[in-house]
């Protein structure tokens, strides 16, 4: 696998005093904001490990130029979160509380299972330690930045448990995490028996939502940053996915069948997207789940 370097180098303005550093579609590579007000900056994800988040605190630190730091994620996982200790004591570290109870419950194993990818992955991941927030809201919490208020949205079950959308309404931005990509198939982090948390049905219902919301630019996961048919796309895809794989589960044919013609379908439809090997847990997903 590829070193997951963050690069620094490719930062974009998308809105004043809101930058993007965008992953240009490398693996394990985040899209990070960084947001600013008249008092405070935010930062919107770390990359994984701390030399790459310590690049992301230098830049932050220049915009902010004195002002106050903030970091938020939006989910655990650890190419968005395993960044943050070099965060400590520079910038305060606020989540949701489904997010922090994944941290605690999921994050060890998580570590463990991306330090299992060898290579570069593994040593992004030497010494990285599985984050605490500093700051842990129940419901939504409105960040005041100074002039700029930055909503931190939990969205229930979707791809995680503990997904968090953040959304900046002057600007008309929203970050989505790992609920929107752009140019891949939905990331569906199936594993059974050790992690069954993500819903397609329930992510079904957060895209809706999202895309009633109507933002200007969407920054997703991973994937290039786009207008509101961003979220379209993904919800459209999720809804595609749900339909061919129930009308063959419940016409009684077998998971392996239905992971073999909905795979092939999917492709024949989507042959440019990445993230292939994801079709097959989204299905598998999908075959244990009901109409909500």
């Amino acid at each position: 696998m590829p070193d997951p370097a963050v690069q620094i180098a490719g930062t974009q303005e998308i809105a004043p005093d809101l930058l993007v550093i965008p992953n240009d579609r490398a693996q394990l590579v985040p899209n990070i904001g960084v947001i600013g007000g008249t008092r405070a900056v935010l930062v919107v994800e770390t990359g994984i490990g701390t030399a790459n988040a310590e690049q992301v605190l230098a830049l932050a630190s220049e915009v902010a130029k004195g002002r106050r730091l903030y970091l938020t994620t939006t989910h655990f996982h650890p190419e968005h979160a395993f960044g943050a200790q070099a965060f400590a004591g520079h910038a305060t570290y606020l989540v949701n509380r489904a997010q922090a109870d994944d941290l605690t419950a999921k994050g060890p194993g998580y570590l463990e299972m991306f330090r299992g990818f060898g290579g570069p992955v593994a040593r992004r991941l030497d010494g990285v330690r599985v984050p605490t927030p500093d700051v842990v809201y129940d419901g939504g919490y409105d960040l005041d930045l100074g002039g700029r208020t930055v909503r931190l949205r939990p969205t229930g079950r979707g791809h995680t448990k503990g997904d968090q959308a953040v959304e900046v309404p002057d600007a008309g931005v929203l970050f989505t995490g790992d609920l929107a990509e752009t140019g891949q198939f939905a990331i569906f982090p199936w594993f059974p028996p050790y992690d069954t948390d993500v819903s397609g049905v329930r992510w079904l219902a957060v895209m809706d939502r999202l895309v009633a919301t109507g933002p200007r630019v969407v920054v997703p996961g991973h994937g290039d940053p786009g207008g509101p048919h961003v979220l379209a796309g993904v919800r459209d895809y999720l809804r595609e996915l749900r339909d061919e794989t129930w009308r063959r589960r419940d016409s009684a044919m077998g998971e392996d069948e239905i992971v073999a013609e909905v795979r092939a379908l999917l492709i024949e439809r989507h042959p440019e997207w990445a993230g292939q090997e994801w079709i097959e847990p989204g299905v598998g997903c999908l075959c244990t789940e009901h109409a909500a």
